[in-house]
């Protein structure tokens, strides 16, 4: 019978599930808008409910494990939701506890960067690699590290956000309540509200000229059909991830950069301003390092989560190289 992991990715937007087997294959998938604002209980009721219909929409499985990807900052060694922002009641929460008294299946806990990176690591953009940085660019920055082999967690399993790493002292304000993150200013919630308010001051631009809130992809449209504001806003972007981009791969020497997320569906108009900023800027013993997109898409989440399924029901000895120092 083919073994299966549940893999769930809990994000303040949406919550999905999926049947996902050991060569990272999605049997079945199911999604719903997460209940943010109503409290633990009633997004824990989501989460199963979503994993009974994709139980119930595949063939008959053995199912090993349930993996969640959730976002941080949580202590993934105590199982405790330290202070989720998007989730309304979640700080202190004893997330790991409550969602196994929900399950008969072993439940595991990883932080969502660190999640997508295993699976775009194990399945992915970067499979066969031994050191990549992942970096989600969407609502918010976050991201994951493999180095050496392994997955670097750190303490309380809080490694990788590296969304709030100062990179503007006393710089925009930043949804974690500091001023200057790199998610103030590269995310795709930063790069919208930049562009709001330049569309203001600027008569020869087609954005905001119809009214409605100007979003990421309305950016991107008006690039296409030839606005300067929309590519000049473009090409800022991308530097300004290349800036980031830079200072992660000169800490943690990656072999490839992979870019997830909500802005990367835009990759292929941003890669060059991001690689043009590195080859510039980083030293030249790490200005050759490639970014890449994410191969897995919205999923790398949800599969690098099923990872973790897989690796808790498997004796060590049994266990893949790259999963002993985990």
């Amino acid at each position: 019978m083919q073994q299966v992991a549940i893999g769930i990715d809990l994000g303040g937007t949406q919550v999905r599930a999926a049947l996902v087997g050991e060569q990272g294959t999605i049997f079945a998938q199911a999604e719903d808008r997460t209940d943010a604002a109503a409290g633990p209980e009633r997004v824990l009721r989501q989460i199963l409910d979503l994993a009974e219909q994709v139980l119930a929409a595949g063939q008959p499985l053995s199912v090993v494990g349930v993996g969640v990807s959730t976002p941080g900052p949580v202590d993934t060694i105590a199982g405790i939701a330290s202070d989720v922002p998007t989730l309304a009641g979640f700080a202190g929460f004893p997330l790991k506890a409550e969602l196994q008294k929900r399950f008969a299946y072993p439940v595991s806990l990883e932080n969502d960067g660190i999640a997508a990176a295993i699976g775009e690591w194990q399945f992915g953009a970067g499979k066969g690699r031994g050191n990549l940085i992942y970096v989600t660019v969407s609502t918010g920055i976050g991201g994951g590290i493999i180095s050496d082999g392994r997955v670097v967690r750190g303490r309380k399993g809080m490694a990788g956000h590296i969304g709030h790493m100062s990179v503007m002292p006393n710089g925009e304000l930043c949804p974690c309540g500091n001023r200057g993150c790199f998610e103030a200013y590269g995310s795709g919630t930063a790069f919208a509200l930049r562009a709001r308010r330049r569309a203001l001051a600027c008569t020869e631009t087609t954005l905001g000229k119809k009214g409605g809130e100007i979003h990421s992809r309305d950016v991107f449209a008006a690039a296409r059909n030839g606005d300067g504001l929309a590519n000049t806003l473009i090409d800022e972007e991308a530097e300004i991830l290349g800036r980031g981009f830079t200072s992660l791969i000169q800490i943690f020497s990656p072999d490839i950069v992979v870019m997830g997320g909500g802005l990367s569906h835009e990759f292929e108009r941003l890669q060059p301003g991001i690689q043009d900023y590195i080859a510039r800027w980083a030293m030249p013993a790490f200005n050759d390092v490639h970014v890449v997109r994410a191969a897995l898409g919205q999923n790398s989440g949800l599969v690098g989560a099923a990872a973790l399924a897989f690796l808790a029901e498997r004796p060590p000895q049994d266990q893949p190289g790259f999963f002993t120092t985990f």
